[in-house]
């Protein structure tokens, strides 16, 4: 890894002024000196600037208060080095677990699926253990046998498992599990080197490489950390712009498979950035079709319906609302 890839790593430490106190000698100079790297750190201390006033988190707008930038202050978390792809699912990781101190006293509030704060926990501790258990760490609650099963009977019961374990034990032991199970994966040589993550695997019924999956558990990982912040009336930033491309290109390559090569062609675009044509090759673009990219983000993750995200769109109605609701479809979180 050269210093720059190493920088790059540490900007979002860096920007919540959580650096260990080795690398503070490192980051500044190389800020001093690499143009790309200050910019990108100057986006991410921004995002943090946010947190301390009104933040829009892709459904209106709610006032900041600066509690994951205060936690983080406080808890100054050792920066986990990395490679890029599992920056944001390190990143997430981080969020959250600055999030979860304000639940003290407060477990119970209703989250999302029925799921209090604690149990959105748990799902989270049963949704990363598919990724984990494949690159090694062991499952901290005991699996118990699930065959002749389709993935998605064997994912809701194991989801609906962990809960129940969980649910018998300190709201602090289900995150100490949900938070060693995670930095065990942040751990693993996959999420450190980019060609062991490319190899291909299937989780979930997705067959994707090692580093999308990382990319998945990071999206999973802020969404559920947006609705609990929802639920305790706390803002959430949406990840760093870096990390937040890096969601929507996964988003839109899934999709597009999900779409296939035979629907209506709808130009796709994400507001400040590239823009694809979805759907048929074989003939001319039917519609045109614009989101915000943290509103996209939502819709794939289940927190939109087809027809409540904003959007600006032109053309055929009927491939727009396909290509929306195929968007909503693909919502497992």
């Amino acid at each position: 890894m050269t210093e720059h890839d190493g920088v790059r790593d540490l900007l979002a430490a860096w920007a919540f002024g959580a650096l260990p106190p080795e690398e503070e000698r490192t980051v500044p100079p190389h800020l001093a000196e690499c143009e790309s790297c200050a910019a990108e750190a100057e986006r991410l201390r921004e995002t943090v600037r946010l947190l301390d006033g009104p933040l829009r988190n892709g459904t209106g707008e709610r006032p900041g208060n600066g509690v994951i930038a205060a936690a983080l202050a406080r808890r100054r978390p050792a920066a986990t080095r990395v490679a890029g792809h599992a920056a944001p699912y390190a990143a997430a990781v981080c969020g959250l677990a600055a999030l979860l101190p304000e639940a003290d006293g407060r477990w119970d509030t209703p989250v999302v699926h029925g799921w209090d704060v604690q149990a959105t926990v748990a799902h989270l501790l049963a949704a990363d253990e598919h990724l984990a258990v494949l690159l090694g760490p062991d499952a901290p609650v005991p699996p118990s046998p699930a065959e002749g099963v389709g993935w998605e009977d064997a994912w809701e019961r194991r989801t609906a498992e962990v809960i129940a374990h969980e649910r018998g034990r300190a709201p602090q032991d289900t995150v100490a599990a949900w938070s060693a199970q995670a930095h065990a994966l942040l751990g693993t040589p996959e999420a450190r080197d980019p060609a062991r993550a490319a190899r291909a695997v299937t989780l979930m019924g997705v067959r994707l490489p090692v580093a999308d999956h990382f990319l998945v558990r990071a999206f999973e990982a802020w969404i559920h950390t947006d609705d609990i912040g929802r639920a305790l009336g706390l803002a959430v930033p949406p990840p760093p712009e870096e990390h937040l491309d890096r969601l929507v290109r996964l988003a839109v390559r899934v999709l597009a498979l999900a779409l296939g090569p035979s629907a209506p062609p709808v130009l796709f675009s994400v507001t400040g950035g590239d823009e694809w044509v979805l759907g048929s090759e074989d003939e001319p673009v039917r519609a045109e079709l614009a989101l915000d990219p943290v509103d996209f983000c939502l819709l794939v993750g289940g927190r939109y319906a087809p027809d409540a995200v904003p959007r600006g769109h032109t053309g055929d109605e009927g491939a727009v609302r396909n290509v929306l609701e195929r968007a909503a479809s693909l919502a497992w979180l």
